[in-house]
């Protein structure tokens, strides 16, 4: 029950931090991305206080053997750069640069109630789903967190 509260105050203290820093705002998105045309730096300073407070965290935290609601940390183990992580990134990029949305701030954007961001995740989900079916892997060995 513990976790289930972190994990829900931590989701709803990012999803205000999306709305307030008007990253769930797709023209606003594009306008940081639009580098050769009208460039909006601001979402630059969210990035870096982002970066800012994961730095104060990550360095406050080196010395622990575990976090306080898991038994251990969780470390990516691949360091590599390989095809699938460029590929992956790739389509990332340019479904951010022509939609305005990430995940994260898409699913913030559906309580707007604005039908095109329903599409987006929708195909969104979708993608995600057909990726784990062509890879064989299953959807709910991701979901019960045992991967």
């Amino acid at each position: 029950m513990k976790r289930c509260v972190i994990a829900f105050l931590s989701g709803l203290v990012f999803g205000i931090g999306l709305i307030v820093s008007q990253m769930s705002n797709p023209a606003k998105v594009i306008g940081f991305l639009d580098i050769t045309g009208s460039w909006d730096p601001s979402l630059a300073l969210v990035m870096a206080g982002a970066l800012a407070v994961f730095g104060a965290v990550y360095w406050s935290i080196r010395g622990r053997r575990a976090p306080l609601v898991a038994a251990q940390f969780v470390v990516p183990t691949e360091a590599r750069i390989d095809r699938p992580l460029l590929a992956g990134s790739l389509i990332f990029g340019v479904g951010w640069g022509l939609s305005g949305f990430c995940p994260g701030p898409a699913i913030v954007s559906t309580t707007f109630g604005n039908a095109l961001v329903w599409v987006f995740v929708v195909a969104m989900i979708a993608g995600m789903l057909l990726y784990r079916f062509l890879s064989g892997r299953s959807v709910m060995t991701d979901v019960r967190g045992s991967v």
